[in-house]
Formats: C-alpha cells, sequence, structure tokens
C-alpha cells in the first residue's frame, strides 16, 4: 500500500464554559473570549476549571549554559505558570530556535510542577502573527497523535489548564504586580526578564470536544540499484494538508495552501518522475513521503520518523519542501539547516552544478527550521534541509524575490489569497525540483551517509554519536 495511517485525536475548542478571571485585591477581572483570550485545547478532559496562585516565568527557559534561567527564584509547583512567546535574541538562531519552541516551554513549566499554562502574546510576537488573526481561526480543530490506548501524545495532563492570552490584555495580566506589561516587553527584547509570582488567583476554564480519527501519510519507495547501499533510505517529505475550511475573508472561506503546501509537493513529485526516469537509479533506496497534519504541529512527519515504514537505522538523511514562495525569478535557493550537517558539502556540488547560487534565511527571526516537517526527523538523530524560493533577482535591477516573500507572510500565508491565481514562477520550481533530484542521486550514491557536524546544536541534542570526525 502507498498509504501510512496515522493515527490522531481531533480537538474542537468550545466558546460556552469558556473563562478567564483574574482575582486581586478583593477584585474579579474577567477577560473577553476571542477579543482578549482564547481557553487552550484540552485533550485530557472534556471540561475544566482551574483556580491556582500564578507565577510570571518570562520565557520558560532553562539553559545554564547560557547563562539563562527563567525559573531562578520562584517555585511553580501547583501554580499557573504565565509565559511570553520566543526566546531572547542573544541567543544564536539554532539555540532560539529550539528554546523559542511551544513543546519546550510546556515540558518546561509541566516539569517543574505547573498545573497550568498562559501564553501571554507580545507586540513583537503579534507583529508576525496578530491576534486578529489568531483568533478568528479559534474554531479550527487541532490535533495531536493518538497513543494506542487513546491518549494523545504530547499532551502534557499535568497541566491541568491553558489559556492564550492577546498583548493588548497583558496589562490586566500584570496589573497589582509591580510590574508594568510595557517594561517587560521592553525587558523581552533586551534580554532582561526576571521571574516573579502574581498576587491573587488566575481562574482558567473551558470545554474541548476531542474525538478519534485516522489519517494518511501518502509513502512510495524507489528501490536503490546497490545491493548493500540501498538498504539505507534517503526520505523526501512534502506536506500534503493545509488549513481547510475557515472564517471568511472577503467573502471566501477556502484557504487553499497553493504556495503552502502544494506547489511543495508538486515539486517533489517531479523530482520523483526525474529519478524514476534515470537510466540508472542511485544505489539508496529513495522515499517520496507527502506527509499530514504538519498544519497541526507536524504530526504526520513525527508519527513517520518514530514509525517509519522502513528499518528505522536506514533513514541517512530527509530533503523537505515547505511553502517555497516562488513569485519572482530568482537565481539562488535557500538550503535552510543545511549549515548543521555534511549535507553541505552535497548541496553545494548540486547547486554548482546547475548554477544555482545558495543564499542564507532570510527570516532568521521565523525560526523556521523547527517549524516544518524536517524537525521531525532532526528530533530522531536524521540529518536534514529545508529547501526554500530564493531572494536574489534573476536578473540585475529586477524585482526582488525577497520582497514578494515578505508580502505573502504578511498578506497571504494562511489566508484565502494562497490561491492559484498568484503569479507563481513554474520556471523556478522546475529549477527546484532538478536540484532535490540531484542531491538524491547526490547522496544515494555517496560511500557515506550524511553525518552531523562535530559541534552542531542539534547534533548534539539528539544524535551525539553520529557526527563526522
Amino acid at each position: 500500500t502507498y498509504f501510512q495511517r496515522v493515527p490522531l485525536l481531533r480537538a474542537l475548542r468550545q466558546e460556552q464554559g469558556a473563562a478567564f478571571t483574574i482575582a486581586r485585591d478583593g477584585t474579579d477581572t474577567s477577560l473577553k473570549f476571542r477579543e482578549e483570550f482564547l481557553p487552550g485545547l484540552n485533550y485530557n478532559a472534556p471540561s475544566h476549571s482551574l483556580t491556582a496562585p500564578a507565577v510570571f516565568v518570562g520565557q520558560a527557559i532553562h539553559a545554564p549554559d547560557l547563562d539563562q534561567d527563567d525559573f531562578a527564584g520562584v517555585d511553580v509547583r501547583g501554580k499557573i505558570a504565565v509565559v511570553f512567546p520566543g526566546a531572547p535574541a542573544r541567543f544564536d538562531n539554532d539555540r532560539r530556535a529550539y528554546y523559542a519552541h511551544g513543546s519546550q516551554k510546556l515540558r518546561a513549566v509541566a516539569e517543574r510542577g505547573a498545573v497550568g499554562i498562559v501564553f501571554v502574546g507580545t507586540p513583537q510576537y503579534e507583529e508576525r502573527g496578530p491576534w486578529a488573526s489568531a483568533s478568528a481561526k479559534w474554531s479550527m480543530p487541532g490535533m495531536r497523535l493518538r497513543a494506542k490506548d487513546g491518549t494523545g501524545v504530547n499532551t502534557f495532563p499535568e497541566l491541568k489548564a491553558s489559556a492564550t492570552v492577546s498583548a493588548a490584555a497583558a496589562l490586566k495580566i500584570f496589573a497589582g504586580s509591580g510590574q508594568d506589561a510595557d517594561s517587560l516587553f521592553k525587558a523581552t527584547t533586551a534580554g532582561t526578564l526576571k521571574p516573579f509570582d502574581l498576587p491573587g488567583t488566575l481562574t482558567l476554564a473551558g470545554r474541548t470536544r476531542v474525538e478519534p480519527v485516522d489519517s494518511r501519510n501518502v509513502v512510495a519507495r524507489l528501490p536503490g540499484s546497490d545491493a548493500s547501499l540501498s538498504k539505507e533510505f534517503i526520505a523526501y517529505t512534502a506536506h500534503l494538508d493545509h488549513i481547510g475550511i475557515g472564517a471568511p475573508v472577503n467573502g471566501d472561506r477556502i484557504y487553499n495552501g497553493a504556495m503552502d503546501n502544494a506547489l511543495g509537493v508538486s515539486i517533489m513529485l517531479q523530482a520523483a518522475t526525474e529519478l524514476v526516469a534515470a537510466p540508472v537509479k542511485p544505489k539508496r533506496s529513495l522515499l517520496f513521503i507527502a506527509l499530514t497534519a504538519e498544519e497541526k504541529g507536524l504530526l504526520g512527519a513525527e508519527w513517520f520518523a518514530t514509525h517509519p515504514t522502513v528499518p528505522k537505522a536506514g533513514l541517512v538523511a530527509n530533503i523537505n519542501m515547505d511553502m517555497p514562495v516562488l513569485l519572482i525569478p530568482a537565481k539562488d535557493v535557500v538550503p535552510i539547516g543545511v549549515e548543521h550537517s555534511t549535507l553541505k558539502n552535497t548541496l553545494d556540488a548540486a547547486a554548482k552544478e546547475l548554477g544555482l547560487g545558495l543564499s542564507s534565511d532570510p527570516f532568521p527571526e521565523e525560526v523556521v527550521f523547527v517549524r516544518s516537517d524536517q524537525y521531525a526527523f532532526v528530533r530522531e538523530g536524521i540529518p536534514a534541509v529545508y529547501l526554500d524560493g530564493g531572494v536574489e533577482p534573476a536578473t540585475s535591477g529586477g524585482p526582488s524575490p525577497k520582497a514578494a516573500m515578505d508580502r505573502f507572510l504578511r498578506e497571504c500565508y494562511h489566508q484565502p489569497c494562497d490561491d492559484a491565481s498568484q503569479p507563481i514562477q513554474y520556471e523556478d520550481a522546475a529549477r527546484l525540483a532538478r536540484l532535490n533530484a540531484r542531491i538524491g542521486t547526490l547522496v544515494g550514491d555517496a560511500a557515506e551517509r550524511p553525518r552531523w557536524n562535530k559541534g552542531d546544536f542539534f547534533g548534539d541534542r539528539f544524535a551525539p554519536a553520529t557526527a563526522s570526525p
């Protein structure tokens, strides 16, 4: 079969019963549903109501090697942790990406005995993801992988309740604490946040409808041509899902996902077509995987990486395509994450053969290396690269691909206007497909499998025994 079943839990937030109350100095202050807060999805109980004292723990980071401990001097046991998103700007991009990930914050507060968590937006964070856009999608389902016993995977049952609060409502969270929201926002930018207990209590309540569902990854295999090396596999990936039907924008409720990620899947399929047609197949075997539920937290990728359809030890590399924004002709590509492993040497060679330039990530603050499917493979110790569209104009003085990408991220990312009426550069897409195919051939025929670079942050954390000499 071409299908790999992916067991999931689907959760739907209910407006009825949603509440967020601040009890302080004899006064109760209630936040407004959608306008000021959204209750978190609860995969472990159909309804919840939690009242507890609260403690602010900055960005919930414990990184002694970076001289950062947002829990120093406070006790979060039995309390609701109040957390800002992101990570300090002084962190290098790799560590900022790792520590900014939401699952790291959930794990950090749960391990320290917190009973709930409140994520409070900051102006900097909401510049990239406006509260109005997030709250408009409040009724869209969330998902988690489903374990054999029917429970959700990585749902942190120790945390009895959660919520997200807008940056505009933050002043109510910190009122009477001796700290004001604006000063804390500035301290976030400066990297000087300090933890402190908040007066009074918070009450978080909500209801969630949870149901089991199954989805599918779609997997194809091209056997390698070498009797020994064919037992090793290069995994090409691109996610097949998008947002679906949601809140109308100018009367349009269909969130199409042309760039994100129909184009990525098309490029992967074209690369597969070229590799299948080649007179000599790569020595290593190739997998082409259209992954489900990326938009719900890289779930299809996580399931495949932890439950592969081939022996896990044989997975040597992942080449991922996700939302290549190809709106203006470019002369380069952006290989995100390639600097972490010996895949860089391969990519350099492949790009040179095709006359392509290579550029660094134009938006490092977006920490996309941990936000797309390749990160599920990275967490399993598998070197990976995420190929994105270029940023350098194809002709001198021509229009800027980077400016077009920035405009897309502001206006059409996860919006109905991400449709096929955009000026998609199909020549650039074909070139990306050729690059994908060439990388697969070079990795497939190499004497050694790709390795993490010595001292690399992700390699040391997830695969310390597999670094290159």
